[in-house]
C-alpha cells in the first residue's frame, strides 16, 4: 500500500498494490499493521454502505465531541469527489478541504480523521460507497453544513442545477456556526 500525504495533515489518500490477471484483480483494502506503521492507529467500529445516482451530493456530516469519527471511504462501484473539510477550531487550516477522486477504477481510499466534515458528489451513473468509521453512529451528536457554504466554496464537479441533496443538507448550518469541538 501506497500512503500520500495530502496538504492538510491527518488526511491520507491510500492507494492498494493492485494484482490484475486475466480472471480480475486482487488487491488488500486494509492491513492493520500497514496502517499503524504509516501513522493511522484507529480502530475501526462500523461499516457503512449507500448506493446514490448521478448528480447526488452526501454531506457534508460529522459527529462531535466524544462521538467524533474517523473514516476511511472508498467506492465499490462507480466514481465519486470525495471531500473532507477541517473543523478543528484550533487547526492552521480550519474550514480548507482535501477533494481527490474515488473509484472502482483507480481503488484509492481516502482516510479522514476525526475533526473533519465528509461528503462526496457521485460523478457517474451510480456508485456504490463504503467506509469504515472508528466511532458509533450517535444521532445526537450530529452536526452539519451545508454542501454549498460560500465560506467553504467546494466545486462539486457537478452543475448546480442537476444536484441532488436531501433536505436536511439543504438547511444545514455555515462554516461560522461550527462549534468548539474540543480539537
Amino acid at each position: 500500500m501506497n500512503f500520500i500525504k495530502t496538504e492538510i495533515d491527518g488526511v491520507v489518500i491510500v492507494e492498494p498494490r493492485v494484482f490484475a490477471d486475466a480472471r480480475g484483480y486482487f488487491f488488500e483494502s486494509y492491513n492493520e499493521a500497514e496502517f499503524v506503521k504509516n501513522g493511522i492507529t484507529n480502530k475501526f467500529v462500523q461499516d457503512n454502505q449507500s448506493k446514490s445516482g448521478y448528480g447526488v451530493v452526501r454531506g457534508l456530516h460529522c459527529q462531535l465531541g466524544e462521538f467524533a469519527q474517523a473514516k476511511l471511504v472508498r467506492v465499490l462501484q462507480g466514481r465519486v469527489l470525495d471531500v473532507a473539510v477541517d473543523i478543528r477550531k484550533n487547526s492552521p487550516t480550519f474550514g480548507k478541504y482535501v477533494a481527490v477522486e474515488l473509484s472502482d477504477e483507480n481503488k484509492r481510499q481516502l482516510f479522514i480523521p476525526r475533526g473533519f466534515l465528509h461528503g462526496f458528489s457521485v460523478l457517474s451513473d451510480t456508485a456504490v460507497f463504503a467506509y469504515k468509521c472508528d466511532n458509533l453512529y450517535a444521532p445526537h451528536a450530529e452536526f452539519g453544513i451545508r454542501f454549498d457554504d460560500p465560506d467553504i466554496g467546494i466545486d462539486w464537479k457537478i452543475p448546480y442545477d442537476k444536484i441532488i441533496t436531501s433536505e436536511k443538507d439543504r438547511i444545514a448550518k455555515g462554516l461560522k456556526d461550527v462549534p468548539d469541538n474540543g480539537m
